[in-house]
């Protein structure tokens, strides 16, 4: 893949890009620390509905579980505290982490945060691959957090630093293409061993190293951003490394806009104070939103829960898995029409289209089960209606995955200024986190309690979710990451938000740029 391209103002002044092989194996490199995070959110429920690992870790929710009697409630039978904790603790790891892997960023780089994170998650994945009782297994759910929260606040910012903007979206959804491939491989595996007579869980847990190993290796090789390091005073490095990302010697213009924003983020010399100031309210607000408002798709139950949520719609222990492997391709899949049109098309239209048809999916599917179940949770899927439901829900995870999936991750990346950058991305991932552990720790009560009025809940919250975007998310295609601050000045709502003086770093005030095709 090779190409080129310039960002022109008005007065002729240019950035030269050539996409070349060198930023895409590098950033490919960096995305694939995805592969941890996707890993762990697909193992997690394949392991939860394996008879084995419920008979010695949860005998109380196995029991109920097998309970052929009629007296069980469809909805309630896997409705355990400790069970979801085992899945959510991770992720409550990871928000404490992210604080922690801020500074680490902003003061050591991104490339050893990255680094950092790998080593964390391979040291949980090597726990609970030997655990033998449930704190066991809840600490190193707690380490694999840590690593994620690490993974997570660096990889997509550093994609964002190292990708030209004409292609920045695309290289940054790599990461989000790295997760639902590690969710594939993790549904794979998860059908595999659960064929195993004995200890197919422990397999399943253990070769969480694998993708944490991939990550640590790369990121041993792979150069820090420009941006890192002259925030960290090495001026030349970042030329050098600027050079090579962008195919050219001349990167004078753009390396004198970046050292301006360093001299510019020098001055702000406590972030998490000045993130709240007036002129960052834009990104900081729809920061917050984007990733609270992610988790309220729901989509974290079809994820962490696949395989339980089929085995409760009445599918056998193989059809459960398959089932769960099913929506792993079609998120994949999915994920790859984003890769190919974020920057074609744009954020916000794929934004309102996967909006749309993640509501009317959620109500469907909604109705499907309550026609089923009723409120009393009695009953089996016949095969016409389970199939009809796992159809809707694979068209769900579709709209999530060319939408809300990619983009919560990109979007934020890319908007916060150098200066409170890593902060930003901090309180991204750290909100990110917080819902998902949440949204994982009572998804299975609330089912058990709202029974299918559930999916009605997450369809009223995406179309809330969806307006907001419509009024509120401004387009932020092909804009050098920058010179963000001119989609805030145009912007109906938050222009009055914005100094006049903020438009820009520096002499390069006022700059307007056109947009690379």
């Amino acid at each position: 893949m090779a190409g080129g391209g310039v960002a022109a103002d008005s007065g002729g002044k240019r950035y030269e890009s050539h996409v070349n092989g060198f930023v895409i194996m590098t950033c490919i490199v960096a995305a694939t620390g995805g592969l941890m995070f996707g890993y762990d959110i697909g193992i997690s429920g394949g392991v939860t509905s394996m008879d084995e690992f419920l008979l010695k870790f949860f005998p109380t929710v196995y029991k109920k579980s097998k309970d052929e009697s009629g007296d069980t409630n469809q909805y309630c039978k896997f409705d355990s505290q400790l069970l979801t904790l085992f899945t959510s603790s991770l992720y409550l790891a990871a928000l404490v982490a992210s604080f922690i892997a801020s500074i680490v960023n902003r003061n050591y780089g991104r490339k050893i945060t990255m680094f950092v994170g790998g080593i964390l998650f391979l040291a949980g994945s090597f726990i609970n691959g030997f655990a033998q009782d449930v704190p066991m297994l809840i600490i190193g759910r707690l380490l694999l957090g840590a690593g994620v929260g690490f993974a997570n606040q660096s990889i997509p910012l550093y994609l964002s630093e190292m990708a030209p903007p004409q292609i920045r979206g695309a290289l940054n959804i790599a990461f989000q293409l790295a997760i639902t491939a590690g969710i594939l491989i993790a549904n794979l595996l998860n059908y595999g061993f659960a064929k195993m007579e004995h200890n197919g869980w422990r397999w399943s847990l253990g070769l969480a190293a694998v993708p944490a190993l991939i990550m640590t290796m790369g990121a041993i090789f792979l150069p820090d951003t420009p941006n890192s390091f002259i925030q960290r005073g090495h001026n030349d490095k970042a030329r050098q490394v600027l050079q090579k990302i962008r195919g050219t010697k001349n990167v004078n213009e753009e390396f004198e806009d970046l050292l301006e924003a360093n001299e510019v983020a020098k001055l702000v010399t406590h972030p998490w104070r000045n993130i709240l100031r007036m002129q960052y309210r834009p990104q900081l607000v729809i920061t917050l939103l984007i990733a609270f408002f992610q988790q309220l798709t729901g989509i974290n139950v079809i994820m962490f829960y696949a395989p339980v949520l089929f085995k409760t719609l009445g599918f056998g222990d193989d059809a459960s898995l398959m089932a769960a492997v099913i929506t792993g391709l079609v998120n994949v899949f999915s994920t790859l029409v984003s890769l190919f049109t974020v920057d074609r098309i744009g954020r916000r239209i794929l934004f309102l289209q996967g909006g749309v048809q993640m509501i009317i999916c959620q109500i469907v599917v909604g109705s499907m089960i309550g026609a089923e179940f009723g409120t009393s949770g009695q009953g089996n899927f016949s095969t016409s209606a389970g199939n009809v439901t796992v159809l809707f829900i694979c068209l769900y995870v579709a709209g999530f995955a060319w939408s809300w999936g990619p983009l919560a991750w990109l979007v934020p990346s890319e908007i916060f200024p150098l200066e409170i950058r890593s902060a930003g991305q901090s309180i991204n991932v750290s909100v990110n986190m917080l819902f998902t552990f949440i949204i994982g720790q009572v998804f299975l009560t609330l089912l058990c309690h709202m029974k299918f009025t559930l999916f009605y809940f997450f369809g009223g919250c995406v179309i809330i979710m969806t307006i907001f975007v419509y009024f509120f998310v401004p387009e932020t295609k092909n804009i050098p990451i920058e010179e963000m601050n001119k989609v805030w000045k145009t912007h109906w709502f938050w222009s009055k938000f914005i100094p006049d003086n903020a438009a820009s770093h520096g002499h390069r005030k006022g700059k307007t740029y056109t947009p690379l095709v």
